[in-house]
């Protein structure tokens, strides 16, 4: 075989391939709309909402971080990493189911408020979480609430949820303080987050990245009070492709997860967090 011959043999072998990707990307199914939908242009809310300056008490509370370092002693801090790790599955496995289901049905916010409080084990971790919640409530009420329109539905849903907080006369301290056929609210974080962000038209999917990236500075921002690492290396873990992936990751495995699948992935967690309030000293909050 000449030379001219094998190079046009090549050329149409080259060819012939070229066409059969081409039919293949075609026959490729397309994506999800709803899958993950992320928004390139984050919004003024957003922004906002991702803002450490935002007056919810996050970085009042150590997550259990304070109780994880009082139990493993050592001379020199442990790496910060398989923690947050184990903090950020913890927060994806347990409450993120109810707040991808609060913002996809937002009438079902008082229902899941009061079967997340049920749902969680920790005493200390309910605490924060309706404190977290209730300070969003405030600041959903005072700061944001006026931008939005007065015909919203998640807007009138908010509403109706504070005034059944305000109307509680005595403070229960769980559940069992509820009688039968009784649904009480709770205002825990991750639901009210959810209806806020969508009132405000965040993308479900970034309120749920950014629900994650929240609590993960939330972490760092503890540790550097506990003198763990120093604040430009929890900037460093803060803008890692470590942390994006695991975010991401988190995300995947968790998006179409049910509240009734919805369970604790770290069982340790509770424990370093329910005995926190049991430290001799502490510095954070229980």
């Amino acid at each position: 075989m000449s030379t001219a011959e094998t190079e046009q043999s090549l050329r149409d072998e080259i060819a012939r391939l070229k066409i059969q990707l081409d039919s293949q990307s075609d026959a490729t199914p397309a994506p999800p709309q709803d899958a993950l939908p992320l928004s390139s242009s984050p919004s003024h809310a957003l922004l906002l909402l991702s803002d450490s300056a935002l007056p919810l008490g996050s970085f009042a509370f150590s997550s259990g971080l304070e109780s994880y370092l009082a139990h493993h002693p050592s001379r020199s801090p442990p790496p910060i990493q398989p923690f947050l790790s184990l903090a950020l599955q913890t927060l994806a496995t347990t409450t993120l189911p109810y707040l991808l289901a609060a913002y996809r049905d937002p009438t079902r916010l008082q229902e899941l408020d009061d079967t997340l409080d049920a749902c969680i084990l920790c005493h200390v971790t309910r605490r924060a979480s309706t404190a977290q919640g209730r300070a969003l409530l405030m600041v959903w009420e005072r700061a944001f609430c006026n931008t939005v329109e007065a015909g919203n539905e998640e807007k009138k849903i908010l509403a109706a949820l504070s005034a059944e907080l305000k109307k509680a006369s005595l403070p229960k301290t769980s559940s069992l303080d509820v009688g039968d056929g009784d649904t009480a609210v709770w205002g825990h974080f991750a639901p009210v987050w959810a209806v806020v962000t969508r009132a405000l038209d965040v993308p479900i999917g970034n309120s749920a990245q950014v629900f994650l990236l929240n609590h993960a500075k939330a972490v760092l921002s503890a540790a550097v009070r506990a003198s763990v690492l120093g604040p430009y290396q929890a900037q460093a873990v803060l803008g890692s492709g470590w942390l994006r992936e695991e975010m991401a990751r988190l995300l995947r495995e968790n998006w179409e997860v049910k509240v009734e699948e919805a369970g604790q992935g770290v069982p340790a967690m509770d424990l370093w967090v329910g005995r926190h309030e049991l430290l001799y000293s502490r510095i954070f909050n229980s």
